[in-house]
């Protein structure tokens, strides 16, 4: 596979299954197609499963600008248990009885947890303190607080409420804001009825346009790995798009801008022949790349 190829590029959907880092996912990716430019979009826990964003070759510049600010997953969250790790993988901090919680106190723990927040991530989390990772941090050992940082959960809804005994398993399902902690939510929920909380399974469905629907097991990918979208299908499929003529993608595609149309945020402006030639932000009297995807060299 050539390093610059344009043929090549594109994005890979994986299903992620359980046990495995998204490095892992990358570094056999890398394997199958055979070229060292692999990377991902949105890390998912080894005990997670699901949607898990690839990009290859020239795609992985997409990965930082793709529109992947919604996602959504199934989880299910136990009440009634806190771990160290606010998922399953933790050992048990405390254990109470949640059996006299009631639905109505579920439902409106869950609504007090919906729209804007200010969400304190788990401590095994990949943010950086001081140059780094957290959960380095905390397998030395080191003591260590992690600020509150906004986001957003548009939707947070309980499927099912199964009780057993002292402790009670609710199947949710969240549609949130890029960087939101699913466990942080099963944390909060559970210290918000006063019996604790922890997150034992996580599935993610869809991040941004990208569902279960178009995603692959690693398993298929390596045995036929072909890229779920081209570069083009992907650039358009992820922005608004703007037709453009031949003339204005050689311009744009040798690194000049375009005349703004008033269009807001990045858009993929697209040739006569349907082909992606760049993603472009209007500012002031440009309509500027951000990125080229069909530099003039390569088309």
């Amino acid at each position: 596979m050539a390093d610059s190829s344009i043929e090549n590029a594109g994005l890979l959907v994986i299903d992620k299954a359980a046990g495995m880092t998204s490095h892992d996912v990358v570094s056999r990716c890398r394997k199958a197609v055979d070229t060292r430019r692999v990377g991902h979009a949105g890390t998912l826990d080894p005990m997670a499963t699901g949607v898990l964003v690839i990009g290859i070759e020239r795609a992985t510049k997409l990965l930082g600008l793709l529109s992947l600010t919604t996602k959504s997953y199934t989880a299910t969250v136990r009440l009634g248990v806190s771990t160290s790790t606010d998922d399953a993988e933790g050992e048990t901090l405390e254990t109470a009885d949640a059996s006299a919680i009631t639905d109505e106190q579920i439902a409106a723990g869950v609504v007090d947890l919906t729209g804007d927040l200010q969400q304190i991530p788990a401590k095994v989390s990949a943010i950086k303190v001081d140059g780094r990772r957290a959960h380095a941090l905390v397998r030395d050992g080191a003591e260590f607080e992690l600020k509150s940082r906004p986001v957003t959960v548009h939707r947070f809804d309980v499927t099912d409420i199964r009780r057993a005994g002292p402790t009670i398993d609710l199947d949710v399902e969240v549609d949130c804001s890029s960087g939101t902690y699913i466990r942080s939510l099963a944390r909060d929920l559970g210290a918000a009825l006063g019996v604790g909380g922890h997150l034992t399974a996580l599935r993610r469905t869809a991040v941004g346009p990208f569902t279960l629907e178009q995603a692959r097991t690693l398993d298929a990918v390596i045995a036929d790995p072909a890229v779920s979208l081209g570069i083009d299908e992907a650039a358009k499929l992820c922005f608004p798009l703007r037709e453009i003529s031949d003339d204005e993608a050689e311009s744009i595609s040798q690194g000049r801008w375009l005349d703004p149309i008033g269009m807001a945020g990045i858009y993929t402006v697209v040739d006569p022949r349907g082909r992606a030639i760049a993603l472009v932000q209007e500012k002031g009297r440009r309509a500027a790349s951000v990125m080229v995807v069909r530099p003039a060299t390569l088309r």
